[in-house]
């Protein structure tokens, strides 16, 4: 039986993506169609706020993208230098809370450390 799968393909380090390696378990032939795309916008005013934590309790990142959007800012030599030297100390020192596991390992990964991530999944 085919099994038509309206999500992004997620290759993992096993190979294929999880969803079509299950359902091939139980005999179904499943394709997966990418149907949505994805653009980051606002990131500079994003590190402008991401700048000041002295404004901000804590920070809630909701999914992997959150995460992205921090990395894609680093990119730039500036920013990630201020992060090294000052901003991540300054986010460190207060609550940041995640959705899932795979968010909390991406938060860790730009050195922070992340609350909250057994409560709940991101789709």
């Amino acid at each position: 039986m085919k099994i038509l799968l309206l999500k992004e393909p997620k290759e993992s380090e096993l190979g294929q993506d999880p969803y079509i390696k299950e359902l091939a378990l139980y005999e179904f032939d499943a394709t997966l169609i990418p149907v949505l795309s994805f653009e980051f916008v606002s990131l500079q005013s994003f590190f402008e706020k991401l700048s000041h934590p002295e404004d901000y309790a804590g920070l809630v990142f909701t999914s992997p993208r959150a995460v992205e959007a921090i990395k894609l800012c680093l990119a730039d030599n500036d920013k990630k230098e201020a992060w090294t030297n000052s901003l991540k100390k300054q986010w460190q020192s207060k609550p940041v809370y995640v959705v899932g596991k795979a968010t909390a390992l991406l938060v860790t990964a730009i050195g922070l450390v992340p609350q909250g991530y057994e409560i709940g999944r991101a789709h």
